[in-house]
């Protein structure tokens, strides 16, 4: 059997977890497996890099800031192989150059196109134990790139794709994928089973605890997806197409201070203002979530938008760059808010889902500021410093604790 365990940053963040680890490898491997090692950087390294990079430079360039966070995760694998090493298992650490994990050329945010398996399945042929960067990859300028936060989630589940692994386990420090983050919501309660789909949503919506972009990888490619705690041996939760349970009407809430409100003032009110926006916006490469519009009036209107925070400054400039094209009026920023959402597959069949959640977020005196839904999802937007009392409220309404 071929498995793909991937560690975060606060399961390798010293020399006792890195042992930890190792000895968990080695178990699966002296079972006879072939074992394949995704690691992100050893605790805070990467802020701790950044923080440096910004020391020098307030707004470094995407690439030089690139070059500068993969160092991170390689510190992490060449340990790690010390120490697997120290207990006398052959290994090898790989970089994601000397693996070849191609890239787009989007610096800080790339996506993976392919990834070269000949060398990570020559060492498996020769019963090592490959240790590979997370995070990473490289460019067709043979730039180091980096996958954006949480992008180690995405390697594992890419490895686990392109090698056929029979399982990609995530390891973190909670015990799986929990209806809340147990450490706002005292009373969440971890998931035996969720579905891709909703997964997806959670991840996306702010869920930290897997990468959205893995889900979508592990989804396509059908990869069986196991999140479980590098601190126990406790069972996880899988992460599969369709689940045995009961559907709940609501699965998780998520909630994610991530954000940025734009509010674009005084548009004209005629066809393609909004497409050149947006458009603008995604050559920027900047992902839109919320998008409100206004009815007309005076043949002007607004659209107003949410963005990740840290992308504020690069819409702002993107904007600028059409403001007088489309004789904008006003652009007005807030980043004071932040995103709760509700997601479940039983919303399908279940209507006034919303409305439940509305009226407990008037009971507790929440202002609403936006609304986006799917089928299986009912995002808002409210004042940052109103989300763990939203959370919780959410939670008890729809009955998610033990």
């Amino acid at each position: 059997m071929l498995v793909v365990k991937k560690f975060g940053g606060t399961s390798v963040a010293d020399k006792d977890r890195i042992m930890n680890v190792a000895k968990r490898c080695i178990a699966d491997y002296k079972a006879g497996n072939d074992v394949v090692v995704v690691l992100s950087a050893m605790g805070k390294q990467t802020d701790v890099l950044i923080d440096m990079a910004k020391e020098i430079n307030p707004n470094p360039p995407r690439r030089e800031l690139d070059m500068l966070m993969t160092t991170g995760e390689q510190v992490s694998v060449a340990m790690m192989a010390m120490a697997m090493d120290v207990l006398g298992v052959p290994c090898v650490s790989l970089n994601a150059y000397q693996v070849a994990m191609h890239t787009t050329s989007v610096y800080g945010n790339a996506r993976l196109k392919r990834i070269d398996t000949e060398r990570i399945r020559n060492e498996l042929d020769l019963k090592k134990i490959v240790i590979i960067t997370g995070f990473q990859g490289v460019n067709k300028y043979d730039d180091y790139t980096t996958l954006g936060r949480g992008g180690s989630d995405t390697t594992a589940v890419a490895l686990a794709a392109a090698l056929h692994a029979d399982k990609c386990e995530i390891y973190t420090d909670v015990e799986g994928v929990y209806t809340a983050d147990p450490r706002v919501v005292p009373k969440a309660r971890k998931l035996k089973e969720i579905t891709y789909d909703e997964m997806l949503d959670l991840a996306t919506l702010g869920a930290g605890v897997l990468h959205n972009r893995s889900v979508e990888l592990a989804k396509k490619y059908g990869v069986r997806l196991v999140v479980r705690s590098s601190m126990s041996e406790a069972e996880g939760t899988v992460i599969k197409e369709v689940v045995k349970v009961e559907r709940m009407l609501v699965s998780g809430v998520a909630a994610d201070k991530n954000v940025t409100r734009i509010s674009v003032v005084g548009l004209e009110d005629r066809p393609g203002v909004a497409f050149r926006l947006f458009d603008a916006l995604a050559k920027a490469n900047i992902n839109v979530d919320m998008i409100l519009q206004s009815i007309g009036r005076d043949n002007t209107k607004d659209i107003t938008f949410t963005i990740p925070r840290d992308m504020e400054k690069d819409a702002l400039d993107a904007l600028e760059g059409i403001k007088d094209t489309l004789n904008m009026q006003d652009i007005n920023t807030n980043s004071q808010v932040a995103k709760v959402s509700i997601v479940g597959a039983g919303m399908m069949s279940n209507p006034g889902v919303a409305s439940k959640m509305f009226e407990c977020l008037y009971n507790a005196n929440i202002n609403i500021r936006m609304i986006s839904t799917s089928e299986i999802r009912v995002t808002v937007l409210i004042d940052e410093k109103e989300v763990e009392k939203a959370m919780n409220v959410i939670h008890d309404m729809f009955g998610l604790e033990d």
